[in-house]
């Protein structure tokens, strides 16, 4: 084909798409030879506030401390949670004989409480605010750290009236099942924001002492907060 008509041919082509329709012009761009790219919408991603945490899955945690339903016989009212200390489990009570169980993370040694309580407030993705005497202990400690996935307490919050402890997220999923804590109760993500969904403001708390016994509402203060376990 000769060049005068090679560009005649062109120029018809293009003659030709332009009275195509918006939508067939489209697909005709879309489907023809290019070499042009094409920069398509960034994925949205979810603000800590809007993301619901996934199940953690690269935390393999034993069956026993996985979410499940068992029996579990007790005369404390449905929505009561009752966390069993020595051993790192956390009960919602269903009613009927049956409770909801989490693993949890409990307090060290020499750092564990007892008492009954009730939940005064929860919280999305809490901000911390380490409280003066530990920042008296540990002057380095920032004043306070914006709630996200890199905050210790983690997706969600219930604040234990009358204290400062908290049962909440942790952003150290391997932590669960062990005493490792300063006298919060940790469960993973997915886990605490399971449990917020469930627990009303007010719900009763009732926190086992290491020796499994249930006292008097009473709480037992643990001694001085190491560095290594600071919430």
């Amino acid at each position: 084909m000769s060049k005068q008509l090679l560009l005649t041919a062109s120029f018809a082509a293009l003659i030709a798409a332009s009275a195509l329709p918006a939508h067939a012009q489209s697909m005709l761009s879309f489907f023809g030879p290019q070499t042009a790219t094409y920069a398509y919408p960034p994925q949205l991603r979810d603000t800590p506030q809007q993301a619901a945490p996934s199940e953690d899955l690269d935390d393999a945690l034993p069956a026993r401390l996985q979410r499940q339903i068992v029996d579990y016989p007790s005369h404390e009212a449905a929505g009561t949670i009752i966390v069993d200390t020595p051993h790192t489990y956390l009960y919602y009570v269903l009613g009927g004989g049956k409770a909801l169980r989490y693993g949890i993370g409990v307090g060290r040694e020499g750092f564990t409480w007892s008492g009954v309580k009730n939940v005064a407030r929860k919280a999305e993705w809490p901000d911390w605010y380490p409280p003066p005497e530990m920042i008296g202990r540990q002057p380095y400690l920032p004043r306070m750290m914006a709630g996200g996935p890199g905050n210790p307490l983690g997706a969600r919050a219930l604040y234990i009236g009358g204290t400062e402890y908290r049962i909440h997220g942790t952003n150290a999923p391997s932590t669960i099942g062990k005493h490792v804590s300063s006298g919060c109760i940790r469960l993973r993500n997915a886990d605490i924001v399971d449990l917020f969904s469930r627990v009303k403001v007010g719900a009763k708390v009732i926190v086992l002492p290491q020796n499994g016994r249930h006292d008097e509402a009473r709480v037992t203060h643990p001694r001085a907060i190491a560095a290594s376990s600071l919430y």
